[in-house]
């Protein structure tokens, strides 16, 4: 993903450790595969991880909990990789905007809606897509929902094969994921969960547009920035001045570059903004 500019100054990163809601979740799923390898090995006949998988007649049988339980399985190092990396790349920045509750809430309803497709087409179409389903693939694609709605603009870099660089438009890239999930589910091919990305990208851009409405000016206070910037100027005027055009300009400025590229006083029309909207 591309860095912002700031007065043609590159922001310098910040390499101190922090620990969030989205390097927890990475850090368990490598725990959880790490038991899933470890169990195979010590007890090759253990059906633990089998009450745990989403399913069809697990559903049936009463087991709800597979909705939250099969986001923390996956089926290989290269699944884990692949889902760690997305959630990685658009998660810290969805949670350093959005704050930790709405953030989890987002995540974990993504995954849980695309359960919901993925068992629906098994019920619809039990030949094709009946099974076992495990991955946070779901939560992933609702990420890149929600993050493609609230910066539709933001430019990305994408490596094809792990190869080729691919630079293309975050709306783009969700429009593309989901050409990519309805082939899937129209012509099944392989065994990849298309109807559960599905499922995670609708609840990625409903929660934004629908629950969210406007994430910009309800976001999470600022924690501890993450990157050294420039030294922040003093405000020449009163923010009480701004007015709708000023919200619009910083908004605009958000959805291209993102929050981190806002000057002191755009920062304090965004709060002043807010604390607007919660008086009414």
């Amino acid at each position: 993903m591309r860095q912002p500019d700031f007065g043609g100054q590159q922001w310098q990163p910040n390499f101190r450790l922090r620990w969030n809601c989205t390097s927890i979740l990475l850090a368990a799923y490598v725990v959880v595969f790490l038991a899933q390898q470890l169990t195979e090995i010590v007890s090759p006949h253990s059906h633990f991880f089998d009450y745990l998988v989403l399913s069809r007649a697990g559903l049936a049988h009463g087991y709800v909990w597979q909705l939250i339980s099969y986001q923390f399985l996956h089926a290989g190092w290269m699944h884990l990789i692949l889902n760690c990396w997305a959630i990685f790349i658009f998660g810290n920045e969805l949670e350093y905007l959005l704050g930790a509750r709405r953030y989890l809430t987002v995540f974990f309803t993504s995954g849980i809606l695309g359960g919901v497709f993925q068992v629906l087409s098994a019920i619809l179409l039990p030949k094709l897509f009946d099974g076992g389903v495990v991955g946070a693939s779901a939560c992933a694609f609702g990420l890149v929902a929600a993050f493609a709605t609230i910066f539709p603009d933001r430019e990305l870099t994408m490596l094809f094969f792990f190869i080729i660089p691919v630079r293309l438009k975050a709306k783009t890239l969700l429009l593309l994921s989901l050409v990519v999930a309805l082939a899937g589910i129209i012509f099944p091919w392989d065994n990849v969960a298309n109807a559960a990305h599905l499922g995670g990208m609708a609840m990625g851009w409903f929660y934004v547009k629908m629950v969210l409405k406007n994430p910009a000016l309800i976001g999470a206070p600022e924690p501890e920035p993450r990157y050294r910037a420039e030294p922040v100027k003093p405000v020449e005027k009163s923010v009480d001045d701004f007015g709708e055009a000023d919200v619009d300009t910083v908004l605009d400025k958000i959805s291209a570059r993102g929050i981190n590229s806002l000057t002191s006083r755009e920062r304090a029309i965004l709060e002043a903004a807010r604390k607007k909207m919660a008086q009414r």
